[in-house]
């Protein structure tokens, strides 16, 4: 499997990412945001999934990249693993990326919602931006079906 210590290469970031859509899929059927996240272990064991539950579970916490990292448990470290999100992590996200030492971001897609990355990245995490156009065309037509509700996941 591939480790930390070496750039993920497009085809496992794809792989990864595959998962994260899974969990967006999951949480728009449940009537929620589109949007999911994967944490990976350094190994590229897949540790926890998960995908924003605000609207299921009536919690503002519950975004996607929390989802999986609380699916993960508790980890000793989490030097060099890897959170793949559907969308660019929002500020609270990337909080929770820097606050545990996560290693590297793998990101669906970020012209829908630009958050934290640049940040993160200037903080020594590893951004691989995929540009995916599935992401982008379910957080688009999201966006444009509710935009009440993506305004109050953003905090508009």
């Amino acid at each position: 499997m591939e480790r930390i210590d070496q750039p993920v290469d497009q085809a496992q970031a794809r792989a990864w990412l595959a998962t994260a859509l899974a969990e967006a899929r999951a949480g728009l059927a449940e009537g929620g945001i589109p949007i999911g996240a994967a944490l990976y272990g350094a190994d590229g064991t897949l540790l926890g999934r998960g995908h924003n539950r605000r609207v299921q579970d009536a919690d503002p916490s519950m975004h996607a990249e929390t989802a999986a990292f609380r699916a993960a448990g508790r980890q000793r470290t989490y030097r060099g693993t890897t959170m793949v999100t559907t969308l660019s992590p929002c500020w609270y996200c990337s909080g929770l990326v820097r606050q545990f030492g996560i290693s590297r971001v793998v990101i669906g897609e970020a012209e829908t919602f630009h958050g934290g990355h640049d940040w993160l990245g200037e903080h020594g995490v590893e951004i691989v931006l995929l540009d995916d156009p599935e992401c982008t065309s379910l957080m688009r037509d999201f966006i444009k079906n509710d935009p009440a509700l993506w305004n109050e996941d953003i905090g508009d």
